[in-house]
């Protein structure tokens, strides 16, 4: 199982939100490129960003930041955040980015997701508010099951689904293993969970269920309620 470091974006600065809502943004960097580092050095192999302002308005708003990041780590790095047209994963795959997240738009459009994933490394964001998938930003809840979205990509080629209950995200309050793996048998894709994740039991339960294949850490560790080092050791 991948243990995948995150930093989130907000006009430059890497913070943490709580339940997806933008005005509880918490800064915890200055310098994100920096957290990269430091990831890289505790013996992540990916990172996961994200471009909220990005995810709020629809088009990359960190680009700079987002080529600075890409720039000063070796990571493999999976971006998501406002990505709704060819031209901006070419732009992103352009810049160095390993692995595209396409969130709101595999909502709106499944059909260019499955076009997308023949042609470029696609992984799939489903949000999920009350088990129901969020879009823009998770401003918005659609009427559609998260694990229903999931199924339409079971054999169109997508790499991975990364899955979140936006209602534990930020919260530090344990993730949520059953959702994870409702979603992983649905689509039978590579299932990474976010959301939640509070100490090594969460990392435990999900190995234990030995089908989920990433979790994605967040605040835990910018809040010092799991090591890193400790984390990558036991998924060894």
């Amino acid at each position: 199982m991948q243990i995948l470091p995150a930093i989130d974006l907000k006009d430059g600065l890497a913070v943490r939100l709580s339940k997806g809502l933008m005005q509880s943004a918490k800064i915890y960097s200055h310098a994100p490129w920096e957290l990269a580092g430091e990831f890289e050095k505790a013996g992540a192999k990916w990172l996961h960003l994200v471009d909220l302002n990005g995810a709020f308005a629809g088009e990359p708003k960190n680009l700079e930041v987002i080529q600075k990041i890409r720039n000063t780590t070796d990571l493999k790095i999976e971006l998501g955040g406002g990505i709704r047209d060819e031209e901006n994963i070419k732009r992103y795959l352009d810049m160095g980015i390993d692995r595209i997240i396409l969130g709101s738009i595999a909502l709106k459009n499944p059909k260019f997701v499955e076009d997308m994933s023949k042609k470029y490394t696609i992984a799939v964001g489903i949000d999920a508010i009350d088990g129901f998938a969020a879009v823009e930003g998770w401003a918005h809840t659609s009427n559609i099951k998260a694990s229903v979205l999931a199924q339409k990509f079971a054999n169109v080629g997508v790499s991975a689904i990364i899955c979140t209950d936006v209602g534990k995200d930020g919260m530090l309050s344990g993730v949520n293993v059953e959702f994870t793996l409702e979603i992983a048998n649905a689509s039978n894709i590579p299932t990474i969970a976010s959301g939640g994740v509070r100490d090594m039991n969460d990392i435990n339960a999900l190995l234990e269920t030995k089908k989920i294949e990433g979790v994605i850490v967040g605040k835990a560790y910018y809040e010092g309620t799991i090591n890193l080092k400790e984390a990558f050791s036991c998924v060894l």
